[in-house]
């Protein structure tokens, strides 16, 4: 067990009970305060401002130059690949711990490095050069399956050999916070009637989780199932919005197109692997068994407490959605071998979506066509409105956090406001 995941570690800095970000935690995201971006670590409800750590010589036994956490991206310090990362995060467990005093000790350091979180902005946290979507919820996929095509036939004949994915779009990936416009599109409401032109009327999220990448291998060189979780970096919360109109009408014969490229949403603070070591679980019984590169020995998935929030403007939150990571069909080993086989290259920042969550229960289905299945069924708010999909001046609001022995770690929110269509 890596030191910084000791259930019993304690730190000098108060971290209040049900925060996000206890000293077993400690994600990486960027920040600034009122000046230039570089590398934060969340802790309670501080922020240790990573490049004053550095440039006061606290990490110079990490190997890591220290250019890189005055960065605008996570990227630069990702390059450094597990061993960095890994190195960096154990010494600020080390600094920050209890029983440990070269830097509490020194208030003059502690008041450059400690920032309060109310006082700073998050941004982006990593450049997305790649982003690619899976479809690895098996409740989701039937679900989707039984409402537009046969009920008896609800999965495509390779879902269940195949971690099905698309190529999305990166440059309209965004952080939390960053409200947005509604999509414009054609549609066809009506199958016996020419398509319209519009606003979106069928706005949805998706609640999914992304992971990061490392940088991977050449060209024409592969990833194992065994090897994948060396190249992966953390994770985040990931709302991949999705247009339900525009999606039906554009999807066939190549699959989402606008219905996609116009939000997809993280939050802002990326949890390492290693912080999410203690929290593995079974992937689900999968069969018929997968072709000889997607097999694997031991615990591959995680288990991930996901939440969905409603809130109309001027409003209260109302939790429509309470799902789980563990139960993606396709884990993340799998998806990133899959990805690979063909010999396609895994660049780093690279954005790994893993398909919206369902669970089998209505109340952990991961979308608003799930939740008020197809419309049919349309949930009240605590302020007796109505909900079939997401209206002009909701903020949608997803959290995430596991929890085992004590430890609860999270991943913080991942919020945005939607303003009408322009």
């Amino acid at each position: 067990m890596l030191k910084s995941n000791n259930p019993q570690l304690t730190s000098w800095v108060e971290v209040q009970e049900g925060s996000d970000f206890p000293i077993q935690n400690l994600p990486f995201g960027i920040f600034s305060n009122g000046g230039v971006k570089k590398v934060g670590v969340a802790l309670g409800s501080k922020v240790i401002d990573v490049a004053a750590l550095s440039s006061l010589g606290y990490l110079s036994q990490c190997g890591v130059p220290h250019e890189v956490f005055e960065s605008e991206f996570l990227n630069d310090f990702m390059m450094s690949g597990k061993s960095g990362t890994r190195a960096v995060r154990e010494r600020i467990s080390e600094l920050f711990s209890n029983e440990n005093n070269e830097l509490k000790n020194n208030p003059d350091h502690v008041s450059t490095i400690l920032l309060n979180q109310n006082d700073i902005e998050m941004h982006l946290p990593i450049k997305v050069g790649d982003y690619t979507d899976f479809y690895s919820s098996k409740e989701h996929a039937t679900n989707v399956g039984t409402m537009f095509r046969d009920p008896d036939n609800a999965l495509l004949p390779n879902w269940l050999y195949i971690p099905v994915g698309y190529h999305g779009r990166a440059s309209s990936i965004i952080p939390s916070g960053q409200a947005f416009h509604r999509p414009k599109g054609q549609q066809k409401p009506n199958d016996n009637e020419p398509p319209v032109f519009g606003p979106c009327k069928l706005l949805d999220f998706e609640l999914e989780m992304a992971y990061f990448t490392f940088q991977g291998k050449p060209l024409g060189d592969s990833i194992s199932v065994e090897e994948a979780e060396d190249y992966i970096f953390g994770m985040s919360l990931f709302n991949d919005w999705s247009a339900r109109d525009i999606q039906k009408w554009e999807y066939v014969p190549l699959g989402p197109f606008l219905a996609k490229n116009f939000a997809s949403t993280v939050s802002p603070w990326i949890v390492t692997m290693d912080a999410l070591e203690p929290y593995r679980c079974a992937t689900p019984l999968q069969d018929p068994k997968p072709f000889e590169y997607l097999q694997f020995e031991g615990e591959k998935s995680f288990d991930i407490n996901l939440e969905m929030y409603i809130q109309p403007d001027g409003g209260e939150e109302n939790r429509v959605s309470h799902s789980n990571y563990k139960y993606m069909y396709w884990n993340p080993s799998q998806q990133l071998a899959h990805h690979t086989i063909n010999g396609c290259d895994i660049n780093c920042g690279d954005l790994m979506g893993s398909g919206t969550i369902s669970g089998p229960t209505p109340e952990s289905y991961g979308s608003m066509l799930e939740l008020a299945w197809k419309g049919t069924k349309p949930i009240t708010l605590s302020d007796g409105s109505q909900r079939k999909f997401i209206l002009d001046g909701d903020t949608v609001i997803q959290r995430g956090y596991c929890e085992k022995n004590g430890v609860r770690i999270g991943f913080g929110d991942a919020a945005n406001k939607i303003l009408p269509a322009k």
